[in-house]
């Protein structure tokens, strides 16, 4: 009999265990590129009319297309060796994540519409943007290293101009952190992007500084 309690309770006890392991669980942390703060209209004035614009999918390699933070090895910064972290994810598959961030922050920048996912009217004019992402090195404790290329023309078949940038972004340690440093780098990425839109509409030489 003693023996059969005994059983009993170490059976009670594992069970409790086990609920308490999974109630302690937080799941998944989940993490957006989009500014929270509101950008200035620092491009209005000098294009006028503020217009459409239409940002094609971003192109990026495959390893980044995905929703979990892909991160450098801590400690080894210069090895290609990487983290696919299932904990910490940006908010949808990371192209979609910077597709929508920039999306709206160059058209905030410029006080434009963004009629990449509302469509536009036949024979409205826009200015269609298309970025490719070179590199995105997420070291959490150290920094953010990132590469763009992009090319803005006008839809009525109007010049191509093409800019490239290089980021750096020092951050703290911690992923929330890390999930920063990625904000401000699509945040600087918006600002240059916006000026090279602007530069274009004003027939002025393309500017790719952030």
């Amino acid at each position: 009999m003693r023996s059969t309690n005994f059983r009993g309770v170490a059976a009670a006890l594992g069970a409790a265990l086990l609920m308490a392991g999974c109630a302690s669980s937080t799941g998944p942390q989940y993490y957006s590129l989009a500014d929270t703060a509101v950008p200035a209209r620092t491009q209005v004035a000098a294009i006028g009319s503020p217009g459409y614009i239409e940002l094609a999918p971003i192109a990026m390699p495959e390893r980044f297309a995905r929703p979990q933070m892909v991160v450098r090895k801590k400690g080894t910064p210069e090895s290609p060796a990487v983290d696919i972290l299932e904990d910490h994810r940006w908010s949808s598959s990371f192209e979609s994540e910077l597709r929508d961030a920039l999306g709206s922050g160059i058209a905030s920048r410029l006080g434009a519409v963004d009629v990449t996912k509302t469509g536009r009217q036949r024979g409205q004019p826009a200015t269609r943007i298309a970025v490719q992402l070179g590199q995105f090195d997420a070291v959490e404790g150290s920094r953010v290293d990132a590469s763009f290329t992009w090319t803005v023309r006008r839809t009525d078949e109007g010049p191509v101009t093409g800019c490239q940038l290089s980021l750096s972004e020092p951050v703290g340690s911690g992923f929330d952190a890390l999930a920063q440093g990625a904000q401000r780098v699509t945040a600087k990425l918006a600002d240059a992007i916006a000026g090279s839109v602007a530069a274009l509409k004003a027939n002025q030489a393309p500017r790719c500084a952030a």
